[in-house]
């Protein structure tokens, strides 16, 4: 015959003291209060399951009141009527929780942001880590991957829509689609919701960069720029960007380990273009790019950056420097852009100097292919662009010579 326990009452557990050696306080359907020689008081819970006696943590008195004990118990003793071991489901609990937070978004957004920083260049590393930490963590961080859906993705993207910023989100939307991709070949997920998206964001508009095509206007502009009174770097910046056809960040992040003065040229690795599968990308120097280096040379060549920071030398000159330039000596942003030069080469170079497309394309560091489809290598007619440059270098000069005999 079952012996009969007593329940416990909330003053005999709170009045236990301890003794010289563990003892135990019995309140029924196996639960016990195991009270300890240093004053510790833990809940036991004793149940029987396949022939086996076993013994299950329910916590430690206060924390966990008696009321709250007996819950534990019930809930436990429900599992064992349904032939569930307490102790493993607990386990089995605790590890798919542990997985649960081992796959979250940001933590696998994380795992794929690392291996794709050794190919990103310092101003993509800093950008894409900015919209994961501002723009999706906040929302999705915390969440397990598998659970985010399209309706969760568009959500979070509708944030960054409404602040006007229509292009950020499209290039979220294509970083997280990177990142599902990475969690689907990885086994963390099984399907990538933001091909589902597709067409779901407003529209992009393109804006077409502000660029000099009238040969006065661009003779003053050279002619005006000599004179900056601001940053020195920054002056060289300006009067180099028209010379070398470089995207504004191309020539922000030029190192002087990449100008070569023997070869008259530089080198730029792939991995800081824009159009990354074309390889490097050679810039040939024109007399007069080569005397505006060797000027700039005594003052920014002990660092890393032809142009760097005035606060630090570890970054160059912030997006924003050439532009807010030009805005200071006169010249407004519907007139011209630091990006809009190349479009001012390209338009001069085919329609008043005659040069061939195809030679301009490849110097501005775009795709051309052979006719067999294939990307040209960062060589390809670099003997031709050579004069090019120079050719283009010396009727710059002209125009700028040109106001300057007229002022």
């Amino acid at each position: 015959m079952a012996r009969t326990v007593k329940p416990l009452t909330n003053t005999e557990v709170k009045n236990a003291k301890p003794l010289g050696k563990p003892y135990k306080l019995f309140d029924g359907g196996g639960l016990f209060l195991l009270v300890k020689p240093n004053g510790s008081k833990w809940w036991r819970l004793k149940y029987l399951i396949d022939g086996k006696e076993k013994l299950l943590s329910m916590g430690v008195y206060d924390d966990v009141s008696l009321q709250s004990a007996r819950e534990r118990r019930d809930e436990a003793r429900k599992l064992l009527a349904a032939g569930v071991d307490p102790g493993e489901n607990r386990k089995a609990v605790k590890l798919a929780r542990a997985e649960k937070n081992a796959n979250t978004f940001e933590v696998i957004a994380r795992e794929w942001a690392q291996k794709q920083s050794k190919v990103w260049t310092p101003r993509n590393k800093i950008k894409i880590t900015n919209w994961l930490e501002k723009d999706l963590f906040p929302w999705l961080g915390n969440r397990p991957i598998t659970e985010i859906s399209a309706v969760d993705l568009k959500r979070a993207l509708e944030r960054i829509e409404s602040r006007g910023a229509q292009h950020i989100a499209h290039r979220i939307l294509q970083t997280c689609g990177q990142i599902f991709r990475y969690a689907v070949a990885s086994g963390r997920v099984t399907h990538n919701p933001c091909p589902d998206l597709k067409g779901s964001l407003a529209p992009i508009r393109k804006n077409h960069y502000a660029a000099i095509t009238e040969p006065k206007l661009l003779g003053d502009f050279l002619f005006v720029i000599r004179g900056y009174q601001g940053e020195y770097s920054t002056r060289m910046a300006l009067r180099l960007l028209p010379l070398l056809l470089l995207r504004p960040g191309e020539l922000r992040y030029l190192e002087w380990s990449e100008v070569d003065f023997e070869a008259a040229q530089i080198n730029i690795p792939a991995h800081r273009m824009k159009i990354k599968d074309n390889g490097a990308h050679v810039v040939p120097l024109s007399r007069q790019a080569t005397e505006i280096l060797r000027e700039l040379k005594p003052l920014t060549g002990r660092g890393r950056f032809l142009f760097p920071c005035s606060r630090t030398t570890l970054r160059p000159i912030s997006d924003n420097t050439l532009n807010a330039a030009m805005r200071r000596i006169g010249f407004p942003k519907e007139v011209v852009t630091a990006h809009g030069f190349r479009a001012t080469a390209r338009t001069i170079l085919d329609e008043t100097l005659g040069i061939r497309p195809d030679f301009i394309e490849h110097q501005l560091a775009h795709s051309v292919r052979d006719p067999n489809g294939r990307a040209y290598n960062r060589t390809a007619h670099l003997a031709e662009r050579k004069k090019m440059m120079q050719t283009w270098a010396d009727y710059l000069e002209s125009l700028s010579q040109s106001t300057k005999s007229a002022a």
